[in-house]
């Protein structure tokens, strides 16, 4: 072994134990790594473009962002409201069902973010009894297809990369279904493991907001209980303004008219979920000032507004601007928003206007503290376009009609015009240490094929490996790469073991596209460890969770699924 494999192999070896036992970020150890290559000469500066030009990698950055407009529709949020009910069983069956389907299609990390809320919220059941089921799903969801999880847009990175046509869109489908159906399963059985944990403290600022109850409301004629009003992520109903008459405390048997004016206490940032019930207006949106960045102001003490309500001054005019919520530290408000006296040291949440900031009084009442983002609600039109749009460039890519990343592309041009986002929000959420993670283990893999390490483990392995079958190597890549991910991240652990599932399958004369699919599985399949996979991360830091509690679920989950898939890898393919 020459002295340029040994720096790529310490290299190689750093790059593990860092991702093991530091606290750093994978994508600083990746980057790191690229760069100690580079500095070294065992990478070009041609070698890390091409890397970052791979056309995995290009799909997986457009898929993401694409992701996160689609994200932005009533469809997740309004099912999620709708998820938990009285009998366990049947909330797990819906929660389940909705998170495994849809995280086949969509990020699954998304869809945890966004159902962690209702989960949490919900009257009926211990959040800790449905958190575990809900990262799982997500995960299992996620090998159904080739846009389920990053994690196999990565391993899809590097089969284009050494030459190879990449995955077929249903390549992970048949092997995903029955692996991720039968584990469904097994984990319905094995929920009386699940510890009952009472709910953590939330950890945010309260405010009141009011919202009306438009004519044709979905709202309308049901109970607060059968309009799972009781499951917002992070906002309470804590009274209803009927007719000038306020009801509290509201109690579930309540039944919604038109009219009504529904109080709410919690975290604004929350708000786009009363937005996406049909026929619940804020006040802001009514008056077309309902924005992703709300202004937080605080009435000063010498204001001219002590004293008066918002509905008497007329705020809408003077200020150009709408109240969307209100709290008053040491007191808990109560009643309509615009009947409220103001008072100074009261905080107010602004939708502002264009002339807000140029207004002469807004310096003499208030001090502006910040800006609050929010999701901005979609029209009609932006919800049809987002959903159409992202189901026919799916339908397009998976008929194999238009090439995955060509349509991703086409569609984010689409989302632009029908400004449901726009190129500050794209840049926003470009996923850069994500790919600083792939372009890191790309340039790592290249240095590995380049010093002619993958050659030289080839040569060392081949007689030690000669007397083992195809399915023998596939279970050790696929064994390893399980461990790994436990340890590592996702993501990590797939792009570190495809280098050496290359070398394997060409020592054992095997196929590429088995191995590939082991490695993309075993790397998704983090059962066990709360650290492997970020949703699992999500549900641990979501309630008081200790490591014990996935093992308990994770073993037999990780047991029975790793089983299934190796089995039908065995059948179709060896």
């Amino acid at each position: 072994m020459d002295s340029i494999q040994l720096i790529v192999l310490a290299v190689f070896a750093s790059t593990i134990f860092a991702l093991i036992f530091s606290k750093q970020r994978p994508s600083t150890i990746f980057a790191l790594s690229a760069l100690i290559l580079l500095v070294t000469q065992q990478l070009t500066f041609d070698d890390l473009l091409h890397n970052l030009t791979n056309k995995g990698l290009i799909t997986l950055v457009l898929l993401l962002i694409v992701s996160g407009a689609v994200d932005k529709t009533a469809l997740i949020k309004s099912w999620g409201r709708k998820l938990i009910t009285a009998s366990y069983k049947k909330s797990y069956l819906r929660l389940f069902g909705l998170t495994f389907f849809s995280s086949a299609l969509l990020n699954n990390t998304a869809i945890v973010a966004t159902l962690i809320g209702p989960v949490k919220q919900n009257q009926h059941h211990s959040a800790s009894k449905l958190l575990i089921p809900l990262s799982y799903s997500a995960i299992l969801g996620g090998t159904v297809t080739l846009i389920g999880t990053s994690t196999n847009l990565i391993v899809n990175s590097f089969l284009i990369e050494h030459g190879h046509s990449g995955f077929k869109f249903w390549d992970f489908t048949v092997f995903g279904l029955i692996a991720g159906l039968s584990c469904g399963v097994l984990l319905f059985l094995l929920t009386p493991l699940l510890p009952e944990i009472k709910r953590k403290e939330a950890k945010y600022t309260e405010y009141l907001l009011e919202a009306e109850v438009e004519e044709h409301s979905e709202l309308i004629g049901k109970s607060v209980e059968a309009n799972h009003l009781r499951n917002l992520p992070e906002l309470f109903l804590v009274e209803i303004i009927r007719k000038g008459t306020l009801v509290t405390p509201v109690s579930p048997e309540f039944v919604i008219q038109q009219g009504d004016k529904l109080i709410f206490s919690g975290n604004v940032q929350n708000i786009d979920n009363l937005s996406h019930i049909k026929g619940l207006t804020i006040f802001a949106e009514s008056n077309g000032l309902m924005r992703e960045d709300l202004t937080e102001v605080i009435v000063s003490n010498h204001a001219q507004i002590i004293g008066q309500t918002i509905k008497a001054l007329g705020f809408r005019a003077l200020f150009d601007a709408a109240v969307v919520a209100i709290r008053r530290d040491g007191e808990q408000l109560s009643g309509k928003l615009g009947e409220i006296k103001l008072q100074a040291g009261d905080f107010l949440l602004l939708a502002a206007g264009p002339d807000f900031n140029s207004r002469q009084n807004i310096a003499k009442n208030f001090f502006t503290l910040s800006e609050q983002r929010v999701a901005r609600k979609l029209s009609h039109v932006q919800e049809w376009a987002t959903l159409g749009g992202f189901i026919t460039t799916i339908l397009l890519a998976a008929c194999e009609v238009v090439p995955l990343a060509i349509g991703l592309l086409f569609f984010c041009a689409l989302l632009v015009a029908f400004k449901v986002t726009n190129s500050g929000e794209i840049k926003r959420n470009l996923p850069l240490n994500l790919i600083m993670v792939i372009v890191g283990a790309l340039s790592l893999a290249s240095a590995l094929e380049n010093a002619g390490v993958i050659p030289l483990f080839i040569d060392v392995l081949t007689p030690i490996l000669s007397g083992f079958s195809v399915f023998h190597a596939l279970v050790v890549i696929y064994v390893v790469t399980l461990l790994l991910t436990e340890f590592v991240t996702n993501n990590a652990a797939a792009a570190l073991m495809f280098p050496f599932a290359y070398g394997l399958s060409e020592i054992v004369g095997a196929p590429i596209l088995p191995f590939a699919l082991a490695v993309a599985f075993a790397a998704s399949a983090s059962f066990i460890s709360p650290y492997g996979y970020q949703t699992n991360l999500l549900a641990y830091n979501a309630t008081h969770y200790e490591f014990k509690h996935f093992i308990k679920v994770g073993v037999p989950i990780s047991v029975l699924y790793s089983s299934i898939v190796l089995c039908l890898l065995n059948i179709v393919y060896l």
